[in-house]
């Protein structure tokens, strides 16, 4: 007659997984920093994708102001927790004002964003979200008082090219593309309210405050469109909000452990998954205006990025030659 073996006791089983977890996470730790970093942003680019595609389909079903609430309510109930941890510490702000005028800016963003994710191709959306960074480059010497030299302004304005190329100046103006376009404006001013307060406020009050904000500016045009989800699209809203806040902290785990010039290629990979995404589940095909001005932005936001991390470093260290840059 067969032995039957005896299978292990489940404290033996959750050693084992208990084990092979710390090896793993041992192997990934030793990896150095910009490898672990890009792999962190490879997974936000992926998460990002994946959330842009749940709201694209949600978007048939309700209004693009009601997607984005649930986004900012989602991150607003990730955010709580924290607080509690943290005894209430994020409640506690010098900047009133300055928060609401980043709140203002984010969730106007917000809801430019789910409205353009929702009207344009995935492609298209993704590639002028990307415009941000060319929208900072302004700001950052009206609102910061930055000085920029010449290469960046050039790069700037050869992203703004690509810009129009994609909105189509010379034919019909897609509205839901001038929507993205002023989406990504409000996002680099938005950013440029953080850099001002973080100065001063702590990062658990500028999540705070954001998804305070968020939710209620998001829920005034949302109360205006709302339909009651049923319990299936209620978690398909609460997975999409979910999937995106997973995403921000996987960008932020990449970018507080890796250079910016080394992540930034791989932060791009989210219009190879946009378009992949867009043709096999929305078939939806990218236009040549949509691949040369997205290549035209991704290579003006590339340059300003590593401009960015090399002139402001040397400038530190050299104070007395101000105009470095050429």
């Amino acid at each position: 007659m067969a032995r039957t073996e005896t299978p292990p006791p489940r404290t033996a089983l959750l050693d084992r997984a208990v084990a092979l977890h710390a090896r793993q996470v041992t192997l990934f730790t030793a990896l150095p920093a910009n490898v672990r970093g890009a792999l962190w942003t490879l997974v936000a680019a992926v998460l990002f994708s994946a959330m842009m595609a749940l709201a694209k389909f949600l978007g048939g079903r309700f209004d693009s102001m009601q997607v984005a609430f649930f986004r900012a309510l989602t991150g607003l109930l990730f955010v709580i927790p924290l607080l509690v941890r943290e005894g209430g510490a994020g409640f506690r702000t010098r900047r009133p004002l300055l928060h609401t005028a980043r709140g203002f800016a984010g969730s106007s963003a917000m809801l430019c964003g789910f409205y353009a994710l929702i009207h344009l191709p995935l492609a298209d959306a993704t590639a002028i979200t990307f415009a941000r960074a060319l929208f900072l480059v302004p700001l950052a010497i009206l609102v910061l008082g930055e000085k920029v030299g010449m290469r960046r302004m050039s790069a700037t304005a050869m992203g703004f090219v690509g810009m129009l190329i994609m909105l189509n100046p010379t034919g019909d103006l897609n509205s839901a593309a001038l929507i993205a376009a002023l989406g990504a404006a409000l996002v680099a001013l938005a950013l440029t309210f953080v850099k001002l307060l973080s100065r001063t406020e702590s990062t658990l009050t500028l999540l705070f405050y954001s998804g305070i904000f968020g939710v209620l500016f998001t829920s005034i045009p949302a109360a205006n469109v709302w339909i009651t989800p049923g319990w299936a699209d209620l978690g398909l809203l609460l997975l999409m909000g979910g999937v995106g806040v997973a995403a921000h902290a996987c960008m932020i785990r990449g970018y507080a452990t890796a250079e910016a010039t080394a992540l930034a290629p791989f932060d791009y990979t989210r219009l190879i998954f946009a378009g992949l995404i867009g043709y096999l589940v929305f078939a939806d095909i990218p236009t040549w205006r949509t691949a040369a001005g997205a290549a035209i932005i991704v290579a003006a936001t590339l340059y300003i990025t590593y401009r960015e991390a090399h002139v402001k470093p040397r400038a530190r260290r050299a104070p007395e030659r101000p105009h470095a840059e050429h």
